[in-house]
């Protein structure tokens, strides 16, 4: 008998968590070998369990489950990632391919796709659309141009830039971006720094005039 599939869980909802973990067991190939309802847990405990599929809630009180793929893979790539969400969105999903993750699918997905969606993520294969990666692939190639001003920062520091443009707040952008508050707090404060600014409202004015109103450094 080959080895069974070892699944972690992370979602902060305890009857969808239980759920999958009822469904899952039910299944003679797979194992769930851990569980948490925090990305904090999760990013500490996937790489000490190895599982062979981490099924992440894409949204967490303290951060995203595209945040802690980011993290997970960057210490063991072997980890596969399906990001589990019930949100539907470009950014989300180019989020999710840019941190590692070999699929994304929805929480309206039925339970034997569910299923059959671990077994494809465990064998090494990608459920994401391989037209959809080319997108993301020419969006990092041939995105707007950036003006010399915003030379220094990253493209994550740049889409957060415009975030701060739109006048949201840590908290929205944390949300808009799949990351945690706090990490967007770290952001901002590097960004000021880079640009030689002491205050938000600097960088929120200097980006709405080198980016304009109509095109923000995600292209939208």
């Amino acid at each position: 008998m080959p080895e069974p599939i070892r699944v972690y869980l992370l979602d902060d909802h305890d009857v969808v968590r239980e759920g999958l973990k009822f469904l899952l067991e039910q299944q003679e190939d797979i194992v769930v070998v851990g569980e948490s309802a925090t990305a904090t847990e999760a990013a500490a405990r996937i790489p000490a369990l190895r599982p062979d599929v981490a099924v992440l809630d894409a949204r967490l009180p303290d951060g995203s489950g595209i945040e802690v793929c980011r993290t997970v893979r960057a210490i063991d790539p072997t980890i596969n990632a399906l990001i589990l969400t019930s949100y539907d969105d470009d950014e989300a999903l180019f989020a999710a391919i840019m941190a590692g993750a070999a699929g994304y699918v929805l929480k309206e997905i039925r339970s034997s796709d569910l299923v059959s969606a671990i077994r494809t993520v465990a064998a090494g294969r990608s459920l994401i659309d391989p037209a959809m990666t080319a997108t993301v692939l020419d969006r990092i190639r041939n995105g707007p141009s950036t003006p010399d001003e915003l030379a220094s920062l990253t493209d994550q520091e740049r889409i957060l830039l415009g975030h701060i443009a739109e006048g949201l707040t840590n908290r929205q952008i944390a949300e808009q971006m799949f990351l945690a508050e706090k990490t967007v707090k770290n952001y901002v404060s590097s960004i000021l720094a880079k640009l030689g600014l002491e205050r938000r409202t600097q960088a929120a004015v200097l980006a709405s005039k080198l980016l304009g109103q109509d095109q923000g450094p995600t292209g939208r």
